[in-house]
């Protein structure tokens, strides 16, 4: 009896760190999916990682204490997991977010399903590219390879908050910028120029009025860049999505 409690437990924490990591990925926190499904899956998941890790070496104790201090590590690892995959998403959306103002689209808005929040129209194009190219690479299994990998190095109440931790989240959050800059830096270049010219062309011909003229050809150029570069921006967001796996994994080392 008490080894099937004790199995029970184990099963239960390795439930947590994974349910925590899927609430705070890209993918599987899409509010589209049921939350049965998610449920349902993470037990499948914890059942699978239990049979293979087989922590049957770890110390069980049967108090409530105890427990609650297990399922906070396992939930922080988790959603460190999830967070460090949804970094590189933040930083495709704050590119596009950079080119719908360059465009003049800042007040162009739309409800994004997946952070159930509102966001710039470029925005969230980019950011369904990005989570389109996740699928068609297989990036999906990234976090259910993390996880996998994390009960190999991470086990169950091992987690350890260390200063190369922090380090890394400080690193890796900063490239959310770098990431953004990468994506929407041809564009911001090209409209740089259009600006240079709109100056001239006010200087020029005062009494014409600009930005109205302006505005218009300006979205257009814009949607036309954003055509013309979209070959190039698979390329880039696929090479970005498969470097971050490598970088995942190094989070998950850095918790041992």
């Amino acid at each position: 009896m008490n080894i099937l409690v004790t199995d029970f437990v184990l099963v239960l924490l390795i439930f947590i760190r994974i349910i925590s990591a899927f609430a705070a990925t890209p993918v599987y926190s899409h509010a589209s999916i049921p939350s049965q499904v998610k449920v349902f899956l993470s037990i499948v998941i914890a059942y699978i990682i239990f049979s293979i890790t087989s922590p049957a070496n770890i110390a069980v104790t049967f108090n409530v204490w105890w427990l609650f201090a297990m399922a906070i590590k396992e939930i922080i690892v988790g959603l460190i997991i999830g967070f460090s995959l949804n970094l590189v998403f933040y930083g495709f959306n704050f590119a596009g977010t950079f080119i719908g103002f360059d465009m003049g689209l800042a007040m162009a808005q739309v409800m994004n399903p997946v952070e159930e929040t509102n966001g710039n129209v470029i925005g969230e194009v980019i950011y369904f590219l990005a989570l389109m190219i996740f699928f068609i690479i297989n990036g999906h299994q990234y976090v259910i390879r993390a996880l996998a990998f994390s009960f190999q190095i991470i086990p169950i109440g091992e987690f350890k908050a260390s200063e190369q931790l922090f380090n890394l989240i400080i690193k890796y959050s900063s490239m959310v910028f770098i990431i953004s800059i990468k994506i929407a830096a041809p564009i911001l270049v090209s409209f740089f120029l259009i600006h240079i010219a709109e100056g001239i062309l006010a200087r020029m011909i005062p009494q014409m009025q600009v930005f109205f003229v302006t505005q218009p050809l300006k979205i257009g150029i814009g949607f036309l860049l954003l055509i013309t570069i979209l070959p190039v921006y698979f390329y880039v967001i696929k090479n970005l999505l498969q470097d971050f796996e490598e970088k995942l994994y190094t989070i998950v080392q850095a918790m041992s």
